[in-house]
Formats: C-alpha cells, structure tokens, sequence
C-alpha cells in the first residue's frame, strides 16, 4: 500500500513538473519569445503574432523570455558636451521606447542591461553631434524643443540601422547646466554684462531727462516771452488810450489839466515820508493850496 502510494505520489509529482514545464502565461503588458536551445522559434503577443494568455511549449526543451510591451524609460548618465560656441554644458537627458520588434531586438540585444547600453551609447553620440552644432543659449532655452526633436529622428535612424528592435518615442533633456569650475567665471561674466547694460540705461534714461528738462525750459521760456509781448503789446495800447482819452479831456477843459498834473506832481513829492521840500509860500507849486481849482 504504501509502496502505491509513494509510485502514485512520484507519478503526480512528475505530472506536475511536467506540467509547470509545459504551461506559461504571457500577460497583456508583456511579450514573450520561446527559444529552443538558444535560438527563438516563435513569438507571443508581438504585433500581428499570437495573442496573450495561457500557452503551451516543449517541456525541457524550450525556454521563454518575456519582455516588456509598455513604454520603458532610460535615464542616461549626464554628458560633457561642447556647443557652438565653445561652452561646456553638462547635459542631464533620457529617451523613452518600446520593444516594437522583440525576435530581432532579442537577436541584437538579448537582454535589457545591453540594450540600456546600446541605446545610452546612441543617444550620447546623437547629442554631441546634434548639441555640438548649437549654441548654449540655443541648448538651454531658445531652441531646445527644435534640438530635441531633431536628435529624437537622429537617435531613432541609428537605431533602425543597428536593427535594435525598438522604437524611439522621445528623447528629452532634463537639465544643461554648466560645469561646476565654470559656473562662478560665468556668473562673473553675467554680472559685469548686466551691470553695463544697467549703466547704460541709466545714462540713456539721464539723456532723455535732460532733453525733457530743456524741452520744458525751452516751452516756459516761449510761453513767458510770448505773454510779455503780449502784455507790453495790451499795455501800450491801455497807455495810448489813456492818453487819447486825457488829450480830450485836456483839450476840452485846460484848467482841469493843469489841476491834474499838479495833482499827480503833489502825489510825486508828497507821497514819500522823509522828503523835505524848501518853497517861497507864494510859489505856484501849491497854488491849488491857496486858491483852489479855479485858480489862474
């Protein structure tokens, strides 16, 4: 009994081996390659292959290799480059594919440590070539989604021509920063630019004050020359009319004239407090004091 026991226990156990052997699951995310002593037979969940799910292979002899079907990221080590215009910039980037051909990526590749190798070793070539034709500013700021569009098509052709199995869907830099024994020289030299084009703003703004100030004092010197005209002009014709209207009245009436400049003389000498005026009483300064108007 127990000696069944133990050949129908060895019996399921070999069921069993057999089994885990010969059965394999290939999920939607993934995709698979069956081998045969080192060299693939068939494909599983590739486009246009076999769809996902339990499948069935040769116990012992064949193996599976399962890679990924998602969009995988590779970060790659950051890169002294040279731009245009001989700045040094360490370029911090990383691209993003997917295995779009695993029978010949796993040919080429094998596994995904040689192709992160491969592939970094692509990009960092495309980026010196590509970066190195730009300027820094270019790199950092002004043409930066244009670099990396351009160096997306130049990674993606190398590796077409490498016949990688994979499919480029984008690269992109992180950072591009200076070199750190560089950064406290070029500081230096955006300081002293800054403080120039400081400088020279301010002079400008001086200038253009100074001609707003001799604007203006030019208008107040117009405006006051043109109201003095205008005032001695309106005050020369007050005086003339005055004087044609005491012409008449002189004329008119002499008596009356020669009362209102004697007025006007009394005023003249009288007027100031400390004046001392030594007169016969009989003059005729101050007839006018004796006899009044009518006097002759």
């Amino acid at each position: 009994m127990n000696r069944r026991l133990t050949i129908w226990g060895l019996i399921a156990l070999g069921v069993v081996v057999v089994l885990f052997n010969t059965l394999f699951i290939v999920e939607q995310r993934q995709q698979a390659i069956v081998v045969r002593f080192g060299e693939p037979v068939r494909v599983i969940n590739a486009p246009d292959e076999n769809a996902p799910g339990l499948k069935i292979k040769a116990p012992f002899l064949e193996n599976v290799i399962k890679l990924d079907k998602r969009n995988l990221k590779l970060e790659a080590d950051k890169e002294e480059i040279i731009a245009a215009d001989q700045e040094r910039l360490v370029v911090d980037a990383f691209v993003r594919y997917r295995i779009s051909n695993p029978l010949q990526y796993y040919r080429t590749l094998r596994d995904e440590r040689t192709a992160n190798d491969r592939i970094e070793r692509l990009l960092n070539s495309s980026l010196r070539q590509i970066l190195g034709s730009a300027t820094s500013s270019d790199i950092i700021s002004g043409r930066r989604g244009a670099l990396m569009a351009q160096t997306k098509v130049d990674v993606a052709k190398r590796a077409n021509s490498s016949r990688l199995g994979i499919q480029i869907i984008d690269v992109r830099i992180k950072r591009a920063d200076l070199p750190a024994a560089n950064q406290a020289a070029v500081y230096r030299r955006m300081q002293t630019s800054r403080q120039q084009e400081a400088a020279q703003r301010r002079a400008e703004g001086e200038q253009k004050k100074r001609e707003i100030i001799a604007g203006a004092d030019k208008e107040v010197a117009i405006t006051l020359a043109t109201a003095t005209e205008e005032a001695e002009t309106t005050r020369g014709e007050g005086d003339a009319q005055r004087t044609r209207i005491f012409a008449q009245s002189f004329g008119r009436d002499p008596g009356f004239a020669a009362f209102y400049r004697s007025m006007q003389a009394y005023e003249a000498s009288l007027g100031q407090g400390d004046t001392t005026m030594v007169l016969s009483p009989d003059s005729a300064f101050f007839k006018y004091f004796q006899r009044g108007p009518s006097a002759r």
